[in-house]
């Protein structure tokens, strides 16, 4: 990993285990200037006790080192279809990134008790109201093009927290967790 600030490098290898409430995956601090700097590289987050593996594998990865990524993936699944008890990774979430700032966000989540593709619907379901509730085309098409993120889920109702931003400020809205709890059962069904 290279610095941004000072471009000092240091090999961190590619693997992190759970860093019980750092909030440090898929990033790094410089020891030469304390710069915080996120990881552009591919990383394995691994969780075993709460069953999660999430591989950031960046859009900047050269030709080879998604040849690597990809042959790893083939390995895991050849691994998967000779198991034949089913065994090797059962209970496990599996998902893959490209940013380091989805790592955080998955992270959040599963460390939340969530699950994170209902969250994903939540996301989606809250942007449209949002964007259908907008009277001005424009703001309704950059609400539909802005990113939403899970923040937190905090109070006594467990109301959830989405970031986004518009005109370059961050903006929260908060749903209830009945939103989310919808979203699961419709998962469930389906």
């Amino acid at each position: 990993y290279e610095c941004y600030k000072c471009h000092y490098v240091q090999n961190l290898g590619t693997y992190v285990y759970k860093d019980h409430g750092s909030g440090s995956y898929g990033s790094w601090t410089c020891p030469d200037c304390g710069q915080v700097n996120l990881a552009p590289y591919q990383t394995l987050y691994h969780d075993p006790d709460e069953k999660v593996m999430i591989w950031l594998t960046p859009n900047s990865m050269s030709f080879s080192e998604r040849a690597l990524v990809d042959s790893h993936i083939q390995a895991i699944a050849g691994q998967l279809a000779e198991d034949k008890s089913g065994e090797l990774l059962r209970g496990y979430a599996l998902r893959r990134v490209k940013e380091a700032g989805e790592l955080i966000e998955k992270v959040n989540i599963f460390d939340a008790g969530l699950d994170d593709i209902a969250m994903e619907m939540c996301k989606y379901i809250t942007k449209m109201e949002i964007a259908e509730k907008e009277t001005d085309k424009e703001k309704a098409k950059e609400i539909m093009d802005a990113v939403f993120k899970f923040y937190k889920i905090d109070g006594a109702d467990n109301d959830i927290t989405l970031t986004y931003p518009v005109n370059g400020q961050m903006q929260g809205i908060q749903i209830g967790f009945n939103v989310y709890e919808d979203c699961r059962g419709i998962i469930k069904r389906n």
